[in-house]
């Protein structure tokens, strides 16, 4: 069991670019889009989150049940959903605002256990900068760590939602001697500050950074650095291609049942370069399309 702990918005993803383009709402945040990406892999996924009655988190949670993820660690409660906004450039990145104050996933309270077999949580995104949620995604990667699990973080930033970049940037270093897999990308790594050796001496094995359609680069604590070219696409957008990179990587782990350190530090050059192409493969079917729409196993062939 792999759980995903994070929060479920609703995406209002424009159909051009600029900032008056028509809007369509679209299931999203970054951990709800590397749990369903987990889900359409094949890997039994769970969701641990916070979700509203309201229309939008019932179609949040279908969404989830589609995908073949469990649910049952997902909490509920009155308040609205989140709102993401994004607009698009003319190359298709986006960026984004968010409509947050009171609403159900910043009020996630951590749970006294996590579902049965559980091998491995990722963490990452807003849930960890939003009040009260945040303290609690916390406690939860700090309980997680401590009991031997896997743990992954994708910090994605999203600077508009943190008020004090210092603070959550000694935040961010606070979590990584609880973080066995850091995956973040070039932009992310540029805003934080630091870098991979650095984030590597502080407690992860190992650390993967996304170049966009250039490709990806993992660093390890032994010293390794593998890197892959991105896969060749015509873009419609780059929403959710950071999250199934997530997922991608935490399906091929599960796959050779590495979800430890001690198996990361076993994977070496081959093993390294064969689950970044398929990450980078995963991504690239992404961004072919509009929204978060990860790819099913059978557009990727086996693992």
């Amino acid at each position: 069991m792999i759980v995903v702990a994070g929060e479920a918005l609703i995406d209002l993803v424009p159909q051009g670019p600029g900032a008056l383009a028509d809007l369509k709402p679209a299931l999203g945040g970054g951990p709800y889009n590397t749990a369903v990406a987990l889900g359409r892999l094949g890997s039994r996924t769970a969701f641990c989150s916070r979700t509203s009655h309201d229309a939008f988190g019932e179609a949040l949670l279908d969404g989830l049940r589609r995908a073949d993820v469990e649910v049952s660690a997902v909490q509920r409660g009155p308040e609205p959903t989140t709102l993401a906004v994004a607009t698009l450039d003319p190359a298709g990145s986006a960026a984004y605002s968010f409509y947050v104050d009171g609403t159900a996933d910043r009020l996630f309270t951590a749970p006294a256990a996590l579902p049965a077999g559980t091998r491995a949580v990722s963490f990452g995104t807003c849930s960890l900068v939003l009040e009260p949620g945040a303290s609690a995604y916390e406690e939860l990667m700090r309980a997680a760590a401590g009991q031997g699990l896997f743990t992954a973080l994708d910090p994605n930033i999203r600077a508009g939602l943190i008020p004090d970049a210092d603070a959550y940037r000694a935040r961010f270093k606070s979590w990584l001697p609880s973080v066995t897999l850091l995956k973040l990308s070039a932009e992310d790594a540029a805003w934080l500050g630091g870098t991979p050796r650095e984030w590597l001496a502080s407690g992860p094995s190992a650390v993967v950074v996304t170049r966009g359609g250039e490709g990806l680069t993992v660093f390890t604590r032994e010293g390794g650095e593998y890197s892959v070219p991105g896969e060749k696409v015509a873009v419609v957008d780059t929403i959710g291609a950071g999250d199934t990179v997530n997922a991608a990587l935490l399906h091929g782990l599960s796959a050779q049942d590495a979800l430890s350190a001690q198996a990361l530090a076993a994977l070496g050059a081959q093993g390294w370069t064969r689950l970044l192409r398929f990450a980078a493969r995963a991504a690239a079917i992404t961004c072919s399309r509009a929204g978060a729409e990860p790819p099913c196993a059978a557009e990727l062939g086996e693992w």
